[in-house]
This record gives structure tokens, C-alpha cells and sequence, in this order.
């Protein structure tokens, strides 16, 4: 196994689905590039694996990059893993890989669990075409552009969020896309595991008080002719209440709604004040 980098999935929740072939590569390389070793080590504990690691997250990509590549071309073997799933996507793998490929190293895929091919199996909506669209940014001019820039993707979109920040995500998507179907996909593989089946508009009124946890993957339906846009001055009104309540100002949530609808401010700003 001598000078590769190895691509290795781990379990997203049921330690079931970790793979024999997984496993013998985790025993097998010289060493393992981890994203948080404390999360690792008891992956590794479990499985009575004891190859040493070493850490490889976002804060330290670059420079311990170069220094996993240099030690694979010295001739050792290396397995990069993630907290869970897959490596590499959504995840500063991706930059390691790069990098050995300008290198002339190796590179092999040991696949494993993936929460965004999971949720999308069982999301109900389309799967023929889809788009991954990641983590949506905590700041909200960077991920209303994010949506922006997605009002006219047909194939069905998948984003990965974070419950305490799924209120706000709701409300901008509501605000963006319109009424359009909507899959909650929660805690993929674990005891709770659960697909909520809703629509934006009814998830931006139900699930603004921070009910739903766990790990998320929102899987959203495309535009086309089902994609229902705020066709009247009360769907308007409604949408702008929820950014009141997110925190904005009324003039600015009418203001916000109007640029997206079409609806005149003062007509939005008046009801709802």
C-alpha cells in the first residue's frame, strides 16, 4: 500500500455500514489524516484499529497538506477520513486530493455512506438530476446571493444545514423560491432517523421555533411549472412576516419581498403594519 492516498467513508451514524474493505484499509496504511482525531479515535477504538493519525482540518490545510504529500512520497501509505461520510465533499479533502494529483500520487476511493445520495434516495423528489449545493453561508447577503443565483435550477437541490440555523435558511427560501416541495431529511442512519415531507411556505411557518434537530440534509424541489411563486399580495405579506419575526425591520422585510415578488412595498409595508 505504499505511497497512496486513500479516500475512506466512514459510517454517518450506524456503525453497520462501516465496510470490511473500509476497515482493512483503516489497519492497513501507515497512517490516517483525520478531521478531528478526538472523533476518530473512538471510530478506530470500536473496530480495535491502531494506526496512528495525524490532523488534517480547514484551519490547517495548506501546511500539513504539504507534509502528508511528502511523507506519501516518501513512501508511506495514508487514508484520509472525515467526522462521517464521505471525504472531500463539502470538506477540505478536496485540497489533498488537488494536491496529490499535481504531485503524481495516487489517489484510490474506499466509498462509504453519503448523507447527500442517502437523503436524495428517500427525499420523494426527482432524482434523475440533481444539484449539491453544500453548506449555505452564515451571512446573509452571501447566502441570499447563494439562492439567488438558484431561481431558475430545474433539477431537484440538496443543501447540507445546521438546526440552529435552519429558521432563517427557511425563511430565505421561502422568500427566494416560492412555495415548492420540500424534504427535511434527519439524523440519516441513527435511532431518529426521519424524512419530513412538507413545502417551504408550511416549514417556514412551522419550523421557526427551533423544534427540529439533528443533522440535516434539505432536499429541495426544482423550478418548472410546480413551483408555485407568491401569486397574490397576502402570499407577499406572509413571506415579509417571517423576516419580521427573523429579526428585520418591517420596512426592510417589505422592501426584501418586493424585489423578489413584484408586489409594491407600500402595499406589503401596509399590511403589514
Amino acid at each position: 500500500m505504499s505511497g497512496k492516498l486513500y479516500v475512506v467513508g466512514t459510517p454517518i451514524g450506524n456503525l453497520s455500514d462501516f465496510s470490511p474493505r473500509a476497515i482493512d484499509t483503516l489497519r492497513e496504511v501507515d497512517f490516517i489524516a483525520a478531521e478531528d482525531t478526538r472523533v476518530t479515535v473512538k471510530l478506530l477504538n470500536r473496530f480495535d484499529i491502531h494506526t496512528p493519525m495525524v490532523s488534517y482540518h480547514k484551519y490547517n490545510s495548506h501546511d500539513k497538506g504539504e507534509e502528508i504529500c511528502g511523507r506519501i512520497l516518501g513512501g508511506e501509505s495514508c487514508a484520509i477520513v472525515t467526522d462521517a461520510g464521505m471525504p472531500c465533499i463539502s470538506d477540505p479533502g478536496e485540497l489533498l486530493v488537488k494536491r496529490c494529483y499535481e504531485l503524481g500520487i495516487p489517489v484510490c476511493a474506499v466509498p462509504g455512506p453519503t448523507a447527500l445520495a442517502s437523503a436524495l434516495a428517500i427525499s420523494g423528489l426527482p432524482t434523475g438530476r440533481f444539484t449539491f449545493e453544500g453548506f449555505l453561508s452564515v451571512n446573509k447577503l452571501s447566502r441570499r446571493e447563494h439562492l439567488n443565483s438558484l431561481i431558475r435550477e430545474k433539477r431537484t437541490m440538496i443543501f447540507y444545514e445546521a438546526p440552529h440555523k435552519l429558521p432563517d435558511t427557511l425563511r430565505d427560501m421561502a422568500a427566494v423560491f416560492g412555495d415548492r416541495e420540500l424534504s427535511i431529511v434527519r439524523e440519516l442512519t441513527k435511532i431518529h432517523e426521519e424524512v419530513i415531507r412538507t413545502t417551504l411556505f408550511q416549514a417556514a411557518e412551522k419550523y421557526t421555533d427551533g423544534s427540529v434537530k439533528g443533522e440535516l440534509v434539505l432536499v429541495i424541489q426544482g423550478a418548472g411549472e410546480e413551483a408555485r411563486q407568491p401569486e397574490t399580495l397576502e402570499d407577499a405579506v406572509e413571506l415579509a412576516k417571517a423576516r419580521v419575526e427573523s429579526g428585520i425591520s418591517a420596512s426592510a422585510a417589505a422592501k426584501e419581498i418586493a424585489s423578489l415578488t413584484g408586489f409594491k412595498k407600500g402595499d406589503i409595508y401596509k399590511r403589514l403594519i
